[in-house]
C-alpha cells in the first residue's frame, strides 16, 4: 500500500519570547551563540477565512505571506494544548502572490487580517531548531522553533523559563494589545510616513 498519501503533515512547534527591543534580542541571541542569516526583511501576511469565520472558529488558519521575495501558502491545523504551541503545518511556494490571493478569493475566502512585521533568522550551528526576531507594531518578540527539548534548554541559557513562553498567534496578541489600549482592532500594520 502506498502510504505516501496519508502521511501526516508535518508539525510546527514554537514559543514566542517577549523582548524589551531588537537591541536586547540580538544580544541575547549572540550570547547564546546565534548567528543572522539575512537583514531584517519587512514581511507582509494576509489571514484568510470563510465570510462565517469558520477556520477562526475551529482555531485553524489559512494565511499567505510575502517575505524576501517569496510567497508562501500556509495552512494550520488546530492547536495542541500544551506548554509550546503545537499544531500541524502544511505550507507550499506559491508562483506569484497577487494571483494566489485571487484564487483563495474565487473560492470564497476572504482576506479577515493583516499583519506585518520585521523579521530576521537566527541559526546556531548544527542545531535542530532555530530562532526568529519579530520586530511588529505591537513589540518585539522571539520565536523559537524546534524540538520542545531544544526550546527549553535555548530559551533557558537566554534566560527565559516556561511561564514567559507566549503561543497565542499574533491576531490574537493584537486584539489583546487593542483591547489594553482600549482601540478598535483592524490591521496589525505599520503606520505608513
Amino acid at each position: 500500500m502506498d502510504t505516501s498519501r496519508h502521511r501526516l503533515p508535518e508539525k510546527e512547534i514554537e514559543v514566542k519570547l517577549a523582548v524589551v527591543s531588537a537591541d536586547s534580542a540580538r544580544t541575547l541571541l549572540a550570547r547564546a551563540g546565534f548567528q543572522p542569516q539575512h537583514e531584517p526583511a519587512f514581511e507582509a501576511n494576509t489571514v484568510f477565512d470563510t465570510p462565517a469565520g469558520d477556520l477562526m472558529n475551529t482555531s485553524r488558519l489559512l494565511r499567505l505571506r510575502e517575505f524576501r521575495g517569496e510567497a508562501i501558502i500556509t495552512f494550520k491545523g488546530v492547536p495542541e494544548p500544551g506548554l509550546h504551541k503545537t499544531r500541524p503545518e502544511i505550507e507550499t511556494k506559491a508562483a506569484d502572490a497577487a494571483t494566489m490571493q485571487r484564487i483563495l478569493e474565487a473560492l470564497g475566502y476572504q482576506v479577515q487580517f493583516r499583519y506585518e512585521k520585521y523579521r530576521t533568522t537566527f541559526l546556531r550551528g548544527n542545531d535542530p531548531g532555530h530562532a526568529v526576531l519579530d520586530e511588529t507594531p505591537i513589540g518585539t518578540f522571539l520565536e523559537l522553533e524546534g524540538p520542545p527539548e531544544w526550546i527549553d534548554e535555548t530559551a533557558a541559557q537566554m534566560g527565559f523559563s516556561g511561564s514567559d513562553y507566549i503561543v497565542l498567534s499574533y491576531g490574537t496578541l493584537y486584539r489583546n494589545h487593542c483591547r489594553a489600549q482600549n482601540t478598535e482592532p483592524t490591521h496589525m500594520v505599520f503606520d505608513k510616513p
